[in-house]
């Protein structure tokens, strides 16, 4: 049985690896092997889980009930291997709001130690990626404070290739032609990883950010899918392995607007460590200060805690909370 959880507009299907085994999925013994031969068995997976019921999708809705689906836990006992699936049938490496359904999902489950755990995300691009993960109260709600580690800056962070360099805010950026191309002002970008690879296109008006209704019509659907998505659904053009897209505005303070076109999804209602990788843009050109960032974003806002040492950003945590839905 896959139960759907909602985090902050996010949705994803969780489902333990021996209800696919029972429905016929030839899934592995454990999630290493699992991530080696995705290409065996996550399509069906996706399908029996994120496809709508006959009959019952609405009209104007994704073509998933979901924006992916988490296979585990692997164990009965921490720290836990997980799987992130995209509907498209890939792997990701992290998922900020996945892993806090995740984590909701074992919390429900009575597997959630109270001083919290490691959650190991196995992937086809490397090894496992670990994320240290505690249950924590901020403002009155119950969630969870992920560690996602210290970020990387720049082009060679992610993987990108044969982009130029540009000045935003007195500060190094790049420009990506492929951005610039779709629309001219957005022509400052600032690479990111935080465990995945993202380009944050930083905006001087709001007006610049695309809609998620937007990014669903034709040709900025098609255009944004050959930046995003690695080949043969795209073009991996500037990182061949594909990036996350976002695009950010400073609102006032330490809040920043953003929007978030996935890799392996599309546009989505938000996106945890987008939000992150929001956040360390911001930063970078000296919208904002380390501390709290508050990133707002269609299905929520999401508190990002940014830790700075000696003029360096040295750690990055999201605070993250899920519902169980259906």
């Amino acid at each position: 049985m896959t139960q759907f959880y909602d985090a902050r507009g996010n949705i994803y299907g969780v489902v333990a690896p021996e209800v696919l085994r029972e429905a016929g999925i030839d899934l592995p013994a454990n999630a290493t092997e699992c991530a080696s031969s995705r290409k065996a068995w996550s399509e069906a997976a996706v399908a029996l889980c994120c496809d709508w019921p006959e009959g019952q999708r609405p009209p104007n809705s994704k073509s998933h009930r979901s924006d992916g689906l988490l296979i585990g836990p692997f164990q009965a006992s921490p720290p836990f291997d997980v799987l992130i699936v995209n509907t498209d049938g890939t792997l990701a490496e992290r998922s900020g709001n996945g892993l806090t359904i995740f984590s909701q999902a074992l919390t429900e489950q009575g597997l959630m130690p109270e001083q919290g755990t490691l959650l190991n995300v196995h992937h086809d691009k490397g090894d496992a990626l670990e994320t240290s993960v505690k249950p924590a109260e901020v403002e009155g709600v119950q969630g969870f404070w992920l560690d996602l580690g210290q970020p990387g800056f720049g082009a060679g962070a992610v993987g990108a290739q044969n982009v130029e360099d540009g000045e935003f805010n007195g500060r190094a950026v790049n420009h990506v032609q492929p951005l610039a191309q779709l629309d001219p002002a957005w022509h400052h970008s600032q690479f990111v990883r935080i465990g995945n690879p993202h380009c944050v296109t930083l905006l001087t008006d709001a007006g610049a950010l695309p809609s998620n209704e937007q990014m669903r019509e034709s040709p900025l659907s098609e255009g944004l899918t050959q930046i995003a998505y690695a080949m043969p659904t795209g073009a991996g053009v500037p990182c061949p392995a594909g990036v996350n897209l976002q695009w950010a505005v400073r609102e006032s303070g330490q809040r920043i607007v953003a929007r978030v076109f996935e890799r392996g999804e599309g546009p989505t209602a938000s996106s945890g460590t987008s939000a992150s990788a929001v956040a360390c843009a911001a930063w970078r050109v000296g919208w904002v200060a380390a501390g709290q960032v508050h990133v707002v974003m269609p299905g929520g806002t999401a508190p990002i805690l940014l830790e700075e040492e000696h003029g360096e950003l040295v750690g990055v945590r999201l605070f993250g909370t899920a519902r169980l839905i259906r």
